[in-house]
Formats: C-alpha cells, sequence, structure tokens
C-alpha cells in the first residue's frame, strides 16, 4: 500500500504572495500549520515568476497541464518546463507520489474564500462537500469552458483550488494570510478523518456551475470602452436579474443584464483575467444530492484499496 501523500502549492501565479509567504513561515516553524499527521509536500508552483514578481513568465502556469507541455519537455517555455517537472516530481507516478494536490490562490475579485473544482470527479466532489460542510465554502464548478483548460489540479487524482480574496496581487494581508492557514488545516484535517473511516458527509452540496464567461464591452478598435457598473462591483455571489445594471458608459449610461435566464457572476472585474477578455463569469446555482460513490471514490483513493 502507497502511503497516503498530499501536494500543497502556493504560488502558481508569481504574484499571489500570500501563500507563498504562509509556506516560507511554515518552513523556519515546522509546526506552524497542523497537518494532523497527513504527509505533505510545499511548492512554490512558479519561482521564476516569484522572483520576478510576475503573475507568469511565458505563459499562465495554470493552463499549462496540458498533454502537449507534457510532450514539450526541452520547450524553452518556463512554466511548460515546471508543468513537467512538477508531474514528474509529485505526480501520481512521480518520484514523491501525491494522490491529492491543494492549490492554494488569491483574487482580486470580491470571491471571499472559496472552492474551485474541474470537471465532476467523484473524488473531487466529496473532497470538497466536507469543507463545505465545515466552513460553509461556496463551491465554484468550472467546466465547459474550451478555451480555459490544463488546470493544475486536473494532473492529480484528486484535486482542489482555493481561492481567497479580495486581495491585490502582490499585496501581503493579514486576513488572507488567516485564511489560508484555516481552511489548509482543515482539508487536512478532513483528509485525516476520510482516512480514519471518520468523515461526515453532507446530505447536500451546494454548487455554482460554470456556464459562460463574458468580455467588457468594446469598440471597433477592440479596446474596452465600459467598466463594471458601481452597483455590479463587488457583488459575487449575489444573482442577476434582468434589467440589472451590469456595465457603466464613461457618460453614466448603462449597459443592463438582458437575459432571460437569472445567473450568478463571480470573478467580477478579476485584474488577472483582462488578458483574457473576461469581464466575469456567469454561473447557475444548483443544489445536488450528495452522492455516496463519491464518498467511496475519495475513500478507496486516500486508503489506497
Amino acid at each position: 500500500m502507497t502511503q497516503l501523500q498530499v501536494l500543497l502549492v502556493a504560488g502558481t501565479h508569481g504574484n499571489e504572495i500570500n501563500g507563498i509567504w504562509l509556506f516560507e513561515q511554515w518552513e523556519k516553524s515546522p509546526f506552524l500549520i497542523n497537518t494532523h499527521g497527513i504527509k505533505t509536500y510545499k511548492v512554490i508552483g512558479n519561482p521564476e515568476a516569484k522572483k520576478a514578481g510576475k503573475r507568469y513568465i511565458d505563459n499562465d502556469l495554470n493552463r499549462s497541464f496540458l498533454e502537449e507541455s507534457f510532450s514539450s519537455i526541452n520547450s524553452s517555455n518556463i512554466e511548460a518546463k515546471r508543468a513537467n517537472q512538477l508531474v514528474q516530481l509529485y505526480g501520481n507516478s512521480g518520484e514523491n507520489p501525491c494522490q491529492i494536490a491543494l492549490d492554494f490562490h488569491t483574487t482580486t475579485a470580491s470571491m471571499g474564500s472559496c472552492l474551485v473544482i474541474y470537471g465532476r470527479r467523484n473524488a473531487d466532489l466529496a473532497l470538497a462537500g466536507l469543507i463545505q460542510n465545515k466552513l460553509g465554502l461556496p463551491i465554484y464548478l468550472h467546466e465547459s469552458d474550451k478555451k480555459q483548460t490544463g488546470f493544475l489540479v486536473e494532473s492529480w487524482p484528486c484535486g482542489l483550488v482555493i481561492e481567497i480574496g479580495p486581495v491585490g496581487q502582490g499585496l501581503l494581508n493579514s486576513k488572507i494570510i488567516s485564511q489560508t492557514k484555516l481552511i489548509l488545516e482543515n482539508l487536512l484535517e478532513q483528509i485525516k478523518n476520510v482516512n480514519d473511516l471518520n468523515l461526515s458527509s453532507p446530505e447536500k452540496l451546494i454548487i455554482h456551475r460554470h456556464v459562460k464567461s463574458i468580455d467588457f464591452p468594446r469598440d471597433e478598435e477592440g479596446n474596452i470602452n465600459c467598466f463594471v457598473h458601481p452597483s455590479r462591483q463587488g457583488r459575487d455571489w449575489y444573482p442577476l436579474a434582468k434589467e440589472d445594471e451590469l456595465f457603466c458608459e464613461f457618460n453614466g449610461e448603462s449597459i443592463n443584464f438582458n437575459e432571460q435566464q437569472s445567473f450568478v457572476p463571480v470573478f467580477i472585474n478579476e485584474a488577472a483575467y483582462m488578458e483574457k477578455n473576461i469581464a466575469m463569469s456567469f454561473t447557475k446555482r444548483e443544489l445536488w444530492d450528495f452522492d455516496e460513490k463519491w464518498e467511496k471514490s475519495l475513500i478507496e483513493l486516500v486508503r489506497q484499496k
């Protein structure tokens, strides 16, 4: 039986420094974090971007975990090489095989603390459900977006992204650091409970399922000519209804939401998504029954049976 090992990643984006700082303090003080006896490997995802104080050097590392990246080991692309290296070192078949990856991020959007899962893998849903049941964190299910792929956690059998905000890029914030520590310790505690068959799964999950992303309004030359409306700015997780104000022109004229069905916007005006032509993403809030097969998959993964 292979020992359960968990990969902890901070700094997948080099200018998201709060998780990096916490990991550095943890390195100096080994008892700073209660790991609940779980074997962990903590790494800085993109050390070159960290040194440069940038989100990335060549490409977004959190979009670089793709088959074509893994087949291009000799690539000069910094992030492609780093993605290969992380999988070779800590992938499920790597030198130090980890079954679970927890990737800690921060956001400039008013998202608070939340979990992000990619697709509908059973173990991901089970672990996210355990944390939602314990801490009440929203779960953002990111799927059906062909433009957004190659996420780090998808290369491990089970993986969650933890988003905490709002905080500016490159800024340390005590609240963000405290939330990172709290969620990290609770995740490891829940994994320990799974290993001990002492888990308490919820009956229901609240899921915010990704539907689509929208760009800012632009002029004929492709330049942004509106900003997020003041009544919408900072209102992540609040539903949109028809005729709600969405964007605002400089002259004060508003552009309203005109779709028939309601959506819940997330990552509103996220600074890092400007380059991706994303002003916000729309989700549908859904209540799911917790499926016993999710729990079974997570138990089998954690206990290696």
